[in-house]
């Protein structure tokens, strides 16, 4: 897989290689990102034809806060290679739905789950919640308790939404017993 990666490095402009027991990644800038994935999707000696997945990663408190991985499967050379490029919450990223029509569904994911906008997408609206709600979810800065509670209210007969109060008892420790 070496070789691949050295001839690679001759066509694409790899920024890293990284290759942690069998599996190869290459970081890429996101202005050569679609240039990137094109090449190892047409170039005969690559043949990476199918998109397995898109994921999102936050890194919160780096300059560049989130990183999405592609993850490619060359079916007839049997490898995979991951491609990696780190965005902030106001540069897009292109996106590939013209390469890989499965990206479609991973973009719409990753935009709902992490708020990564991907540029040139068809259809980028939410997916995974609702139409109305707050945040981005898979970031490392959004409350594990979200900022809304739904709860259905008996006196109303009706479904309510209402803001999160937490509330906690102020509590004296003596550190001799746990309880």
């Amino acid at each position: 897989m070496l070789k691949v990666i050295k001839d690679l490095k001759k066509i694409v402009p790899i920024l890293a290689y990284q290759r942690f027991m069998d599996e190869n990644t290459i970081i890429v800038s996101r202005d050569s990102l679609l240039f990137s994935l094109s090449c190892l999707k047409s170039h005969i000696g690559y043949q990476y034809s199918l998109l397995t997945s898109i994921a999102g990663v936050d890194f919160l408190g780096k300059s560049y806060r989130f990183c999405v991985v592609y993850d490619l499967l060359s079916l007839n050379f049997n490898s995979r290679i991951r491609v990696k490029t780190f965005v902030n919450e106001i540069i897009s990223v292109p996106s590939v739905v013209n390469l890989y029509i499965n990206a479609n569904w991973w973009e719409r994911e990753v935009w709902d789950m992490f708020g990564i906008y991907f540029e040139g997408h068809p259809d980028l609206r939410r997916i995974l919640t609702d139409y109305g709600f707050e945040g981005y979810p898979l970031r490392k800065d959004f409350p594990l308790y979200g900022f809304i509670e739904v709860r259905y209210d008996e006196s109303k007969k009706q479904v309510v939404s209402e803001p999160v109060e937490l509330t906690q008892e102020f509590r004296s420790f003596t550190f001799q017993t746990p309880w």
